[in-house]
Parts: C-alpha cells; sequence; structure tokens
C-alpha cells in the first residue's frame, strides 16, 4: 500500500515581481520517497523549492504539508514543523567552525549533532575548523548535515553537485536516499547530475519552461533516454514527437 502524500502542490504559480516563472505545477512527496525534479537552467526548479519553503510566496495554487495548508507561511513556522531547505550555494558562514553550525537554531530549536555526524563521519574530525577552510565537498557536506541535525519529515536540496566533482557527488547522493529510508523524510531533490539523481531517486518530474512536463517513475526516466531528453529540452519535432538535434543532458562531464 502507497503511503498517502506528505507534500502536495496543485496548481502552484510563482516567480518574482508579478512574472510568474512557474505555471500550474502540480507534484507530490511520500514519507520516505526522494522525487527528482528535474529540466534544464531556468525551468523554474529553484523558484519552486523556494515557494514550498516558505521563501517566496506562491500566487496561485494550494501547497499542503501533512495535510494543512502551508502556502504563505513564513520560512521560520515551516522550518518548526519540519520542512528543511538547503539552498543552491549551500547557505553556510565562513567564519564559524562545523560544531559552531550545529549550535545556530531557531529559537529554542536544538540541533541534534550526532544525528548529523552518523550520515557525515567525516565532519566530526573537522568541527572545530571553520567552514571557509572546507573543502567544496566538506562544505556541502556541513549544509546537508545541519539540515538534517532538524531531524526534518521533508528535505528539499537544491543542487547538492553545483561546483563539485562527480566523484564526490557519487559519495553525497547516496547518503540522502539512506536518510529517507532510515528516518522515514520525504526528499525533493533538484540535481544538475541527472543520471545520479534517478539512480536514487523513486520518482521524476520534469520541469520546462516553468511547467510540468514529464511524470515518471525513476526506472522508466533512466531506460527510457529519448523521451527524457526530449521533455528535459524542451524541443520534439512535429512528426511523431521525435527530438530535435542537441546537447544530450545525461551525458556527465
Amino acid at each position: 500500500m502507497t503511503a498517502a502524500p506528505l507534500l502536495e502542490v496543485e496548481g502552484l504559480t510563482a516567480g518574482y515581481g508579478g512574472a510568474p516563472v512557474v505555471r500550474d505545477v502540480s507534484l507530490s512527496v511520500a514519507p520516505g520517497e526522494v522525487v527528482g525534479l528535474l529540466g534544464a537552467n531556468g525551468a523554474g526548479k529553484t523558484t519552486t523549492l523556494r515557494a514550498i519553503s516558505g521563501i517566496l510566496r506562491p500566487m496561485k495554487g494550494s501547497l499542503r504539508f501533512a495535510g494543512a495548508e502551508i502556502g504563505g507561511a513564513a520560512p521560520q513556522a515551516l522550518a518548526r514543523r519540519g520542512i528543511a531547505h538547503v539552498p543552491e550555494g549551500r547557505g553556510i558562514f565562513f567564519g564559524l567552525t562545523v560544531a559552531e553550525h550545529f549550535r545556530l537554531g531557531y529559537r529554542g530549536e536544538r540541533l541534534d549533532a550526532a544525528h548529523a555526524y552518523e550520515y557525515f563521519p567525516a565532519l566530526r574530525e573537522l568541527r572545530t575548523r571553520r567552514a571557509g577552510l572546507l573543502s567544496g565537498g566538506e562544505q556541502q557536506m556541513l549544509a546537508v548535515a545541519r539540515a538534517l541535525a532538524r531531524r526534518p519529515k521533508l528535505l528539499l536540496l537544491d543542487e547538492l553537485s553545483l561546483g563539485l566533482a562527480p566523484i564526490v557527488v557519487e559519495r553525497l547522493l547516496p547518503v540522502v536516499r539512506a536518510v529517507a529510508a532510515d528516518t522515514g523524510a520525504a526528499v525533493v531533490l533538484v540535481e544538475q547530475h541527472i543520471s545520479l539523481a534517478l539512480d536514487i531517486a523513486d520518482r521524476g518530474y520534469v520541469l520546462s519552461h516553468g511547467e510540468i512536463v514529464l511524470h515518471r517513475p525513476a526506472p522508466e526516466l533512466r531506460h527510457d533516454r529519448q523521451l527524457l531528453v526530449a521533455s528535459y529540452l524542451g524541443e520534439q519535432a512535429a512528426d511523431g514527437g521525435q527530438t530535435v538535434a542537441g546537447p544530450d543532458p545525461l551525458e556527465e562531464t
């Protein structure tokens, strides 16, 4: 029996300065499930995450978390309810040590550093080092670990692999899968390494020009490369949906 969705997004329209970036986006994620949100740069993936976490106020649509409407709620209130957002760019403080990051909580909040160290034991050895002296991979580990220290019910991850070597990404993404399996957290993952994301995801949504154009189980997306590439690029020929020639977003560099 499939678990009821923890997060339900229906007909979301959101953007900046009154101009919509995403239009009529609908998606869901259940406890313990990893859902990939895929698409080219500018497709609206980050905007969608910002609307879910309360950073951006929706223009239209419904956002329900654990059955309650959360559209327009403040980010701090959503964080207290169990939504953790790791933004693109990591959102860490270069002048603070690793250990100090786990002492920075919202008013009255206690972060569980021991829980975070279980998934990133290397950070325990680096706990006295300032974040600005960490490698890019270590900084990203810290950003995710700080979110895990909140024991989130919903984890939003925006471009974990940005600026990282593929070998680092290959070590980082399986931790995300383990967190979902171990804790029952629901995960929405925005990731530029499409193949690696689909290796750990249960389902995938593809955004193109601000709209969901494809939603399939991850194994189907992995095996139907032509369909995924066409949807990812938002380019199809008129005759029979044959893909237009162009770069392949699944090619890892």
